[in-house]
């Protein structure tokens, strides 16, 4: 036993580096499925890794260095600006101008008026409620003014709102970032300049400096990717990497021409890449998404065990209240104040006002600051402020903590409230609308469900409007119906058009979307085949209903010598009595549980309704 506590000793630094993704994947999964923020979740853990590992005292020892305070931050914050940088850069390849047409007035207001308001209403609370240096607390005003896609994106897929409301918080969440990070060093040159020689007007030109270099080194590195993938002078299987790389570099150099300019310029690239039309950038968004998520759970962990829960014990009553002021007071203040005269409706202004949490750039940036802060302050402020800047970290992380949990938990409630979202979408999206498919889709909205056909032949589009269901003439492979088509309160597909090359890739589009578990199709006709000419199987999605029920069968029998009938299980009509009645040929296609939560049956499912739900099934047309 001792020889293997001496050599966990011993390789401490690799089992630390492999421990770190185990346990932030673990909290991934762990709030996915108590449907929790999954920042709270890693940042507990990290804070718990911290008790018995401290990162900085690790990188230290490693180094064989004797100070952990400046050894370990010096080896581990370039990790974390790269690392940020990649996030940013993903983000912005998530960002499309169309999303605009609706909402680009209000989310310039948001990264520039509602910026500059929070900034300064931050400031003031920072000093009112923490006694905070007027710098210092200009300081801690534009670090917070970010949000950030780390922690806004898993909101989004928990709040499920309007399309409208959606793109808003996005496009806030991803641009606010780069503008939140330069702002601070903005503010740290003017306020804390060597000598107090910074002016309005050398302030004014490293904006500009920043501006220029993140927007030219963004736009032509995005033109460059471009022609070397649309003359294929890179093989296909290196795309992801080679984006990934090139991102990391212009990063580098960005910053090397600029200080924090670098976050601008990958966020720039990311947004040009995602808005020309030369190549298809879909399969290195869905390499970088994943990327995405293993950076964030590793970097909220080790971040996260950097903080020492009493130093934010130690902010005391006035730490609170500061935390109180920044979500009751600010954040509506400056989205109110930004939107006057803008086309949001009040309850969407509400909406956008209960919905600001912090997450990595604002860690990363005030770790950064605070070191800064602890070489300088000494000499051009004296004592208090240097012990002052002590505290940049863990109010950071207090408003982290605090926002992601109150927005964590509210917000989802506010927005169902005000009737912007449905955090548990129940509705179909139909691929086709075919005359038996309008008769499902007619029974599902009689249900109370939302339904969405869409149908490239118009006939069929104009007898579902004529008929009281929402159609859409288009291709259900479509950008249009992906990015265009308000989908809320949409949380399935069902592929149901009669080609079956088109209902599998219907369903590796809206798999992305919806989740692997909500996106079904129709069960190929050629299914037993072989496998010369049967589809293969990683191309389907999950099958619809009975293993031999195939379109043509449908369609035959709906409406015909068959009808979709629902009938209501109960302690004295069980599910037995059901198939007494109506015989084994009835086939059963939906359920509705007693929470009204529609499920969709396939071939694998062999338990029996249960008394209490609603069975939609497909019986012989018979006189009742």
């Amino acid at each position: 036993m001792g020889h293997v506590v001496e050599h966990i000793h011993e390789h401490l630094f690799f089992y630390y580096l492999a421990f770190v993704p185990l346990l932030g994947i673990a909290a991934q999964w762990l709030a996915w499925h108590l449907r929790l923020p999954s920042i709270l979740l890693l940042l507990g853990f990290g804070v718990a890794l911290g008790s018995v590992v401290n990162p900085d005292e690790l990188l230290a020892e490693l180094a064989h260095a004797d100070s952990a305070a400046s050894v370990g931050p010096q080896i581990l914050f370039p990790i974390v600006s790269l690392s940020v940088a990649v996030i940013l850069f993903e983000g912005g390849l998530t960002l499309r101008f169309a999303e605009l047409k609706e909402a680009g007035s209000v989310v310039l207001r948001l990264v520039t008026l509602s910026a500059l308001v929070s900034w300064v209403l931050t400031g003031v609370a920072a000093s009112l409620c923490l006694g905070l240096d007027a710098r210092l607390a200009a300081l801690i005003g534009a670090i917070l003014v970010v949000t950030g896609p780390t922690v806004v994106a898993p909101m989004l897929r928990q709040i499920q709102p309007s399309r409208k409301l959606a793109s808003i918080v996005k496009w806030e969440g991803i641009v606010i970032d780069p503008i939140g990070a330069v702002l601070a060093v903005l503010v740290f040159e003017f306020v804390f300049a060597e000598g107090g020689q910074a002016t309005a007007a050398s302030t004014a030109l490293l904006l500009l400096k920043t501006a220029a270099i993140g927007g030219v080194l963004g736009v032509v590195t995005a033109s460059l990717l471009v022609q070397c993938v649309k003359r294929y002078w890179i093989p296909d299987f290196l795309h992801g990497v080679v984006f990934l790389t090139v991102a990391l570099g212009i990063f580098a150099l960005s910053n090397l021409l600029q200080e924090e300019s670098g976050l601008v310029t990958v966020t720039v690239l990311g947004i040009a890449l995602a808005n020309q039309k030369s190549i298809s950038i879909h399969h290195v968004l869905e390499f970088k998404e994943h990327l995405r998520v293993f950076l964030i759970s590793c970097l909220f962990i080790v971040l996260g065990s950097r903080i020492d829960p009493f130093d934010v014990y130690q902010l005391g009553i006035g730490g609170v209240v500061f935390l109180a002021v920044m979500i009751v007071a600010v954040r509506p203040a400056s989205v109110f104040l930004a939107s006057i005269g803008g086309k949001l409706s009040i309850r969407e202004r509400t909406f956008l006002a209960c919905l600001a949490p912090r997450g990595i750039v604002a860690a990363a940036v005030s770790s950064v600051f605070a070191l800064k802060l602890a070489a300088s302050a000494g000499e051009t402020a004296g004592t208090a402020l240097a012990e002052q800047a002590t505290t940049l970290v863990p109010i950071t992380f207090l408003v982290i903590v605090g926002t992601v949990f109150v927005y964590g938990f509210f917000a989802a409630p506010i927005a169902k409230r005000l009737r912007l979202s449905d955090p548990n979408p129940q509705g179909i999206l139909f691929a086709g609308a075919e005359p038996w498919i309008r008769e499902i889709a007619l029974q599902i909205q009689r249900e109370g469900f939302q339904v969405l056909l869409v149908d490239t032949n118009y006939a069929n589009v104009a007898a579902a409007n004529m008929s009281g269901l929402p159609a859409e003439c288009a291709s259900i492979l479509s950008e249009h119906v992906r990015d265009e088509l308000d989908l809320a309160g949409i949380g399935r597909l069902l592929a149901l058009t009669p080609n079956d090359e088109v209902n599998s890739m219907a369903v590796r589009e809206f798999a992305h979307l919806f989740g692997r578990a909500n996106v079904y199709q129709l069960t190929p006709w050629d299914d037993r085949s072989g496998r010369r000419t049967s589809i293969s199987e990683h191309l389907r999605g999950r099958l619809l209903f009975a293993e031999d029920l195939h379109h043509d069968e449908l369609a035959q029998h709906v409406g015909c010598d068959r009808q979709l009938k629902g009938t209501k299980l109960t302690n004295e009509f069980t599910y037995d009595d059901f198939r007494e009645r109506y015989g084994d040929s009835a086939i059963v296609l939906f359920t509705i549980d007693e929470a009204k939560k529609l499920s969709v049956r396939t071939p694998d499912q062999t338990e029996a309704p249960q008394p209490g739900q609603i069975v939609l099934a497909l019986i012989d047309s018979v006189d009742e």
